[in-house]
């Protein structure tokens, strides 16, 4: 039915007066979904056993003090401080089973800094159970691991086991440079080896990447297992390794390490076309302190020359075209173009790391001790992959598997849930003697929020 405009618009100059009362109010009403996950996943007591070798940590303890921190990443908040703006948040409290406030941030670093490497270790463990339990459940045949570093660091000083490396964003700062494993087709992270700021990429490398890769294959033997690096990891001790437990991988080989690389680019007059902008050419070679050959396939990709000067508004003005030239080194049978693909796939590790940072607050440095700094990157990478979890528990794979090796699911990001589902007011009531949460009447929030909920009361 048609309305006039008298009856939709109004004018409105009086501004309300404002109120605060101890009702059970909730800023966060779609937490609810998650909670009903935390329930499914039974992660309050998996927290405690990862803590239980702990001395008491007074009224909250260490698996109340990191479900906080875990919804405080989830919800969006970066700053410690910022706790204070819903320690009375009444659906928060009834989440993490609170008759009181929820713990203020002396408390949590407090609790924070009695924590040590086992801790660490054993909340890494849960982290690497959660995706085991999703690699069982689907059934892959086959999983791409990427693995690369990033830098995290601290404007401050005096933060424990951070230390001056490269950094382009801010040259002289202190900080850490975890390496980070991650799985291309459910987008998670599966492992991280903590290191400080002033180490190469490659440090530590080989026995962590080995290590994932053995707990992997005790899933399942017959799982396909292959790999992407970028130049950093080019060494002819992974080559072999990896070589020979039958793990396919590509690697980047660095030019500036094998000068005898621009010879032979130079010398090649015959380019195969693989489309309008890629070319190549392959040969099995060695650098001449190795023992054995492997496949290296060189590639070209015509770019646009930068003209100088002034702009021309012509359409008929010809362009120059060069050339960019990469070099990867492998050992799987596809043709160059699938390998081009392939390789050019790794950019989805650096979308993960980036979704890590700027919706989960990877990048935040909030403690002074190392171990603390460590459970909160820990946590950081748990919000990520309970919110990818989450999705998949309610949807089905959308994608085989393609070139690129893309996510099977085409997740919504971490921001996006946050904004459409997890910030909406609320309100607890116990209407019959039964709780209920009351939001606003959005079809499209009500739609969303069904969804989860359905979905996750069929899985338990």
């Amino acid at each position: 039915m048609k309305s006039s405009k008298a009856q939709i618009r109004g004018n409105f100059h009086k501004i309300p007066t404002v109120r605060f009362d101890g009702r059970k109010l909730t800023s966060f009403g779609g937490a609810v979904v998650f909670m009903a996950l935390f329930r499914l996943m039974s992660l309050n007591t998996r927290l405690k056993n990862c803590f239980s070798h702990l001395k008491s940590g007074g009224c909250y303890g260490m698996p109340i003090i990191l479900m906080m921190l875990l919804l405080h990443l989830l919800l969006g908040f970066r700053r410690l401080r910022s706790i204070d703006y819903y320690r009375d948040d009444t659906l928060l409290r009834h989440l993490l089973g609170l008759r009181r406030r929820l713990p203020d941030v002396s408390t949590v670093s407090r609790n924070m800094g009695k924590a040590d490497g086992r801790s660490v270790t054993k909340y890494l463990g849960l982290i690497k159970d959660i995706f085991y339990q999703r690699v069982m459940l689907q059934g892959f045949a086959r999983l791409t691991i990427d693995f690369d570093g990033t830098v995290i660091w601290t404007r401050g000083g005096g933060v424990e086991g951070t230390a001056v490396g490269f950094n382009k964003k801010k040259k002289g700062a202190r900080g850490y440079y975890p390496l980070l494993c991650t799985c291309a087709q459910t987008g998670q992270v599966v492992d991280m080896l903590f290191r400080p700021g002033n180490v190469h990429d490659s440090n530590g490398a080989i026995g962590f990447i080995m290590d994932n890769i053995a707990q992997l294959r005790q899933l399942n033997r017959n799982l396909q297992i292959e790999c992407r690096f970028d130049g950093a990891f080019f060494d002819k001790k992974l080559l072999a390794l990896l070589d020979l437990i039958g793990v396919e991988f590509t690697i980047s080989v660095p030019f500036e390490r094998l000068y005898e690389l621009k010879n032979i680019i130079e010398s090649r007059r015959r380019w195969q076309r693989i489309d309008g902008t890629w070319s190549y050419f392959e040969r099995l070679w060695k650098p001449k302190s190795w023992d054995c050959t492997y496949r290296f396939v060189f590639f070209r990709q015509k770019v646009a020359v930068q003209r100088k000067g002034p702009v021309q508004l012509d359409l008929c003005v010809p362009h120059e075209h060069g050339y960019e030239y990469k070099v990867v080194v492998t050992n799987k049978k596809f043709s160059a173009g699938k390998i081009l693909m392939f390789h050019n796939g790794r950019g989805s590790q650096e979308g993960i790391i980036g979704e890590l940072k700027q919706s989960a607050q990877f990048d935040y440095i909030p403690f002074r001790r190392q171990v603390a700094n460590q459970l909160f990157m820990c946590t950081s990478v748990l919000a990520h992959n309970l919110t990818r979890e989450l999705q998949m528990k309610v949807e089905p794979p959308r994608r085989g598997t393609t070139e690129k090796r893309a996510a099977r699911w085409p997740f919504r990001k971490l921001a996006t849930l946050r904004q459409e589902i997890l910030l909406r007011a609320g309100r607890l009531s116990n209407p019959g003697g039964e709780l209920t949460l009351t939001m606003g009447n959005n079809e499209f929030v009500q739609r969303d929020i069904d969804k989860y909920m359905s979905a996750l009361a069929a899985a338990a």
